[in-house]
C-alpha cells in the first residue's frame, strides 16, 4: 500500500536569471513500512524536498498525498493539524523544548492535539529507546544521543502514517550516531513505521531499505538497498 504520493513536485526560489528550482518535478511513492533514505550533497535540494513531503512549506506547483489525502488541498490551520497527527519529524538539532523534562517533550504532541496519552505506549517507547531513568531531566541534562532519543519518541508517540529525519546523526559522534540509526531501524521493525531520512552519509543511507540520490533538485537514481 502506497502511503506517500510524490506527483511533480516543483519548489523555486526568485525570479528570471535569480530563479532556482530547488526541487524541480519530482514524482515518486513509499510504500507502507519502508525505510527510505534520501542522500545527496549539501544544497542539493533534500532538505527543501523532506519540508515539502512534511508540509513544513508549500510547494509551487505539484502534490503530495499521504495516505491518500492531498495535504496541499488543506488550510493552513488544518494542514498543521495532520502534520501533528500524521507525520512525525526528527531534528539533526533535535528541536526540544528546554524547560519541558523527557516525558513531557515526548508526549507533546498529545498535549497539543488535546488528545490523552496512551500510557502503554509511551511506557514501551521509553524502555525502547532507554530513556526509563532519565523521564525528569531536562533537555541541558542530557547527551547529544539522548536528546534526539527523546525527538524519536516524541515522533513516534502520535502514530504517525510516516517519519521524517532531517540529518538524524549529523549532530552526533560516530557511537551515539549508530545508536540512534539502530534505534530507527527497530522503531521501522517493529512498529511497522515508514522512516524517510535525509542524508549526505553514504554508508548511513545504505542501512536503509531504499536509497533515493537528489542533486540538483532531481532525483537522478532510486535503488533498493
Amino acid at each position: 500500500m502506497k502511503i506517500l504520493e510524490v506527483e511533480n513536485l516543483v519548489k523555486t526560489y526568485g525570479k528570471g536569471e535569480n530563479k532556482v528550482h530547488a526541487v524541480d518535478h519530482v514524482s515518486f511513492s513509499v510504500e507502507e513500512g519502508e525505510f527510505v533514505a534520501i542522500v545527496g550533497a549539501s544544497g542539493s535540494g533534500k532538505s527543501t524536498l523532506l519540508h515539502l513531503l512534511g508540509g513544513v512549506d508549500r510547494p509551487t506547483s505539484g502534490k503530495v498525498l499521504i495516505n491518500g489525502e492531498d495535504i496541499y488541498k488543506l488550510s493552513d490551520d488544518a494542514l498543521a493539524i495532520f502534520r501533528r497527527r500524521q507525520v512525525g519529524i526528527i531534528y539533526q538539532f533535535y528541536n526540544l523544548i528546554p524547560i519541558l523534562n523527557v516525558v513531557e517533550n515526548i508526549t507533546l504532541p498529545c498535549d497539543l492535539d488535546g488528545k490523552r496519552v496512551d500510557k502503554k505506549h509511551l511506557k514501551n517507547l521509553l524502555d525502547t529507546l532507554g530513556l526509563n531513568e532519565r523521564k525528569t531531566h531536562l533537555p541541558n541534562q542530557l547527551s547529544g544521543g539522548q536528546q534526539q532519543r527523546v525527538s524519536i519518541g516524541r515522533a513516534l508517540i502520535n502514530d504517525p502514517a510516516i517519519i521524517l529525519a532531517d540529518e538524524p546523526t549529523g549532530n552526533l559522534d560516530s557511537k551515539s550516531g549508530e545508536e540512534i540509526l539502530t534505534l530507527m531501524k527497530l522503531s521501522n521493525q517493529k512498529y511497522h513505521q515508514t522512516i524517510i531520512m535525509i542524508t549526505h552519509d553514504l554508508e548511513i543511507a545504505s542501512q536503509a531499505d531504499r536509497v533515493i540520490t537528489f542533486e540538483d533538485g532531481k532525483i537522478i537514481k532510486d535503488e533498493r538497498a
